[in-house]
């Protein structure tokens, strides 16, 4: 059943909402953030942000309990219902805001779609005029798993938004400071000129599929604009967008200056799992052993290895 309008979160509260609904969550046990120690490993241009898990445990058990329900013919969907202490906000008719239960970085939210919709569909002008209302309040970097091949850990339909800063030392992220030294020689999209976009652009720095495209100037973002760009990205990576669902997975990620898609064939390398945050230069290991694995191939190896590595022509 459609919500009413009236239960939309007002304009400029969101940020605020957020705060409040943590400091519950957390004083209720409902919110468990999981406790990292990180170090930087620079490759390729690149100075990635690699942290390390400090405990698991709790988050194990959940994954461990959800499987076993799965092996019983019992599909586990935690937003279907939502626990309440982690709601934010009716963002739209469509779409809800949660608090990510296991969170790594403060503040972390998922935009979650209300009735459900499989991970593995297209992004639709709803789901990016809710995405539009929280960066237009929050500015950070949004991302979406397409797929569990793409590191989607949850089947129903969710984009995931982490406040700025990412890296705990108030350093930029990563992947946004390859992308400023593009400065001028980034194509940018004309969503709002009625003109086609340029070709997106392709960083020689990557050696594996994707494309980028830049906002025109500092005008917001809006559903429209960020559809219309997302569409762009992944007809320019051979996506047959009159399909009934993507025929691969992939990355999306979104920040205020820019849009970037990366296809993928893989959720992992040896062990070590890579999601949208890995190509932003966030990545994310279990233990020192896996630490030390991810130094001896590198994070470009890594990222090469569970993306497609060829390019369109």
């Amino acid at each position: 059943m459609a919500m009413s309008t009236a239960s939309r979160i007002a304009p400029g509260i969101l940020w605020s909402k957020i705060q409040q609904q943590t400091r519950h969550a957390l004083a209720c046990g409902a919110l468990q953030p999981i406790d990292t120690h990180y170090e930087f490993i620079e490759e390729g241009g690149m100075r990635f942000l690699v942290r390390v898990l400090a405990n698991l445990a709790r988050k194990e058990i959940s994954d461990q309990h959800q499987a076993a329900q799965r092996q019983a013919g019992k599909d586990i969907n935690p937003f279907l219902p939502y626990d309440e202490n982690l709601f934010v906000a009716n963002l739209s008719d469509t779409h809800l805001c949660l608090l990510n239960k296991f969170n790594v970085v403060d503040h972390h939210i998922l935009i979650v779609t209300r009735a459900f919709e499989d991970q593995d569909t297209w992004l639709t002008l709803a789901d990016f005029a809710a995405l539009a209302l929280c960066m237009g309040e929050i500015d950070g970097l949004a991302f979406y798993n397409a797929g569990r091949l793409a590191g989607a850990s949850q089947r129903h339909k969710h984009l995931q938004l982490v406040p700025a800063p990412l890296c705990p030392d108030g350093s930029p992220l990563p992947l946004a400071q390859v992308i400023d030294r593009l400065g001028d020689g980034l194509p940018r999209a004309n969503y709002t000129e009625n003109q086609p976009s340029p070709q997106p652009f392709q960083n020689p720095v990557f050696s594996f599929r994707h494309g980028i495209l830049g906002w025109p100037g500092d005008r917001p973002l809006t559903a429209e604009g960020l559809m219309d760009t997302y569409r762009t990205l992944l007809k320019s990576l051979g996506a047959d967008l009159a399909s009934d669902s993507p025929a691969f997975p992939y990355n999306l990620l979104v920040t205020r200056q820019w849009m970037m898609v990366v296809c993928r064939r893989q959720e992992h390398y040896q062990s070590i799992p890579v999601n949208s945050l890995g190509f932003a230069g966030s990545l994310l290991v279990k233990n020192a052993d896996q630490l030390a694995l991810l130094k001896h191939l590198g994070p470009m190896t890594i990222l090469k290895n569970v993306a497609c590595c060829s390019q369109v022509s």
